[in-house]
């Protein structure tokens, strides 16, 4: 059996935070707002898993409104929620991703955010793709003030 899982997120970007996309913090002006760490990619990422296996999403699995997933490492997320999804009889064909933001430019950290999310997963690195995108000046990524990322997994079974 072959399942496809689609995870987006959206965070607001603010001053003060590091700004974090799969496991790698990246210099930025800004970061990500968020209960946990922020880490908008991984967070569509885990949506994407757990849709795919029929497994809810990452509320269920972490409620914001529960005061122990404040500040939490997004990776240890992204860990316990592949091992739900990997417990459950599924394997990781590949991951595919796209990380709209206005900046950093996501080229120079791509090959690290891959390694990091593979390593994560249990895959090589070929398996996973990140793909950074603009927003063109447009609404609130245009401007500066979000960041968005989507998620799309194949799992076999």
């Amino acid at each position: 059996m072959i399942r496809i899982g689609l995870g987006r997120d959206l965070h607001r970007l603010v001053e003060g935070r590091r700004f974090l996309l799969g496991g790698v913090e990246i210099p930025a002006d800004k970061g990500e707002l968020g209960h946990s760490d922020g880490d908008v990619l991984v967070h569509a990422v885990i949506d994407a898993l757990l849709g795919a296996a029929g497994l809810g999403d990452i509320g269920e699995l972490f409620p914001p409104a529960d005061p122990k997933w404040k500040d939490a490492d997004s990776m240890k997320l992204l860990g316990t929620a592949w091992n739900t999804v990997h417990g459950a009889g599924w394997r990781l064909v590949n991951l595919d991703c796209v990380v709209s933001a206005e900046k950093p430019k996501l080229l120079p950290y791509r090959e690290k955010i891959r390694s990091s999310l593979a390593a994560a997963l249990g895959v090589s690195p070929e398996a996973v793709f990140v793909k950074g995108k603009t927003g063109e000046g447009l609404d609130s990524i245009g401007a500066g003030l979000a960041i968005e990322a989507l998620a799309v997994c194949l799992l076999e079974q």
